[in-house]
């Protein structure tokens, strides 16, 4: 399984309707043609945290591939109101929010 976190910041009071647009979106076939098995929110002091379960390691890749379209679009822009990137000079993509795993433990079989 790959994972992948996007960082950004969030607006208060913002977590029910970004639940909500998630919601909808997760209601789509989006997840499915992204490879997507898990998806996280998780806010802490004015930050924004999206953690993303993949069945293999091209999570990354899936995320740029839906970009162009129409149902990510909408989901991106639904979140707008909500949600800021975490350095608005550097973000260009979901790529540009994506922290970078540094550790990893799981339990050997």
């Amino acid at each position: 399984m790959h994972s992948t976190l996007i960082v950004a910041r969030i607006h208060p009071e913002a977590e029910g309707d970004i639940a909500r647009i998630f919601g909808e979106f997760d209601d789509t076939e989006m997840p499915h043609r992204m490879g997507t098995l898990r998806r996280q929110l998780f806010s802490y002091q004015g930050l924004y945290f999206h953690l993303q379960d993949f069945a293999d390691d091209g999570g990354g890749r899936h995320i740029e591939e839906a970009r162009s379209h129409p149902l990510f679009q909408k989901v991106s822009a639904d979140l707008r109101p909500f949600v800021d990137p975490y350095d608005p000079e550097t973000w260009r993509s979901p790529a540009d929010a994506m922290a970078t795993r540094f550790y990893r433990w799981s339990p050997s079989s």
